[in-house]
């Protein structure tokens, strides 16, 4: 019979890429995975990987035992999930992958909710872009990934995954209301020649961001390319930039600045992923029913 904990560490190096990545993940010596991945070979009867340079690569039956292999540990925590129902009280671990902005202005009050709920529950949070906590969900890093989705951008949701969407945020003009910038028109198609503060290009927000400016014309000057949206949000206040921020932290940090809409009034969408075999974790539905309850204020 095959062997689950060998079938994941073929599984791994199907998600990694390299034996390497797959021992750091597991804790194991590179040697470690490769025997595991020997005696698999064996007891599927079948090539399992093939040398490509320095590296392996997996086989079509390989890559066909991986899918197998998919809904083994689906099934596995469908059962967790209904073993772990039955129980009187939600305890355990739960793993979180979230970006900064949740965690911010979300998390803490629903951590305190958590708290006064379910004593027994120990949440980690782990401040992740959005592909790096995606990446870690299907490799089983994290329980639950906080996600945002922009305009123009909708996702593709993978099959295994369970989505369940949490809050529609606005995204606003964030403006200095003090020095030269002060007299700076309120509206995005006037604004080519000021500074600005944005996301870097590569994750989501930043990509957005420098589309709504060359949709209004322009390539934006971007003086201050930082993933933070609090400093982005220091800058404005600060008289330095301009920059497009989520209405989330507009209350904390945006108190002293300008804020105005943008054209079509766009908005971000926030959402929780889970593996669809853990969705139904009583550890899973407290956490997001208590994030819900932050969200709703």
């Amino acid at each position: 019979m095959l062997n689950v904990a060998r079938l994941r560490v073929l599984r791994e190096l199907h998600l990694r890429g390299t034996l390497a990545a797959v021992a750091d993940a597991l804790s194991y010596t590179p040697s470690a995975v490769s025997q595991q991945l020997s005696q698999l070979e064996k007891e599927a009867g079948v090539q399992l990987l093939e040398k490509v340079g320095r590296g392996v690569r997996l086989t079509d039956q390989a890559i066909t035992l991986v899918g197998h292999t998919e809904a083994i540990l689906a099934r596995l925590e469908l059962a967790e999930s209904e073993l772990a129902a039955a129980q009187p009280e939600v305890r355990g671990v739960l793993r979180v992958a979230s970006f900064q902005s949740v965690v911010l202005e979300l998390a803490p009050a629903a951590l305190t909710l958590l708290a006064e709920r379910h004593p027994l529950l120990q949440v980690e949070i782990t401040q992740r872009d959005e592909v790096l906590g995606s990446s870690g969900l299907l490799a089983h890093e994290f329980d639950v990934v906080l996600g945002e989705e922009f305009p123009g951008g909708p996702h593709e949701i993978r099959s295994g995954i369970d989505r369940e969407d949490l809050l529609r945020d606005p995204l606003l003009l964030a403006m200095p209301s003090h020095g030269p910038l002060a007299d700076l028109p309120a509206d995005v198609t006037q604004l080519a020649d000021a500074p600005w503060a944005l996301d870097p290009a590569d994750l989501a927000m930043g990509a957005w961001s420098r589309d709504v400016c060359r949709s209004a014309g322009f390539e934006p000057d971007v003086r201050f390319d930082t993933p933070d949206p609090l400093l982005q949000a220091h800058l404005v206040r600060s008289g330095h930039a301009v920059a497009l921020l989520p209405s989330l932290i507009a209350d904390a940090h945006l108190h002293g600045t300008r804020l105005a809409s943008l054209p079509g009034n766009p908005h971000r969408r926030l959402y929780t992923a889970a593996r669809a075999g853990r969705s139904g974790h009583p550890s899973i539905r407290a956490f997001r029913s208590a994030l819900a309850h932050a969200a709703r204020g």
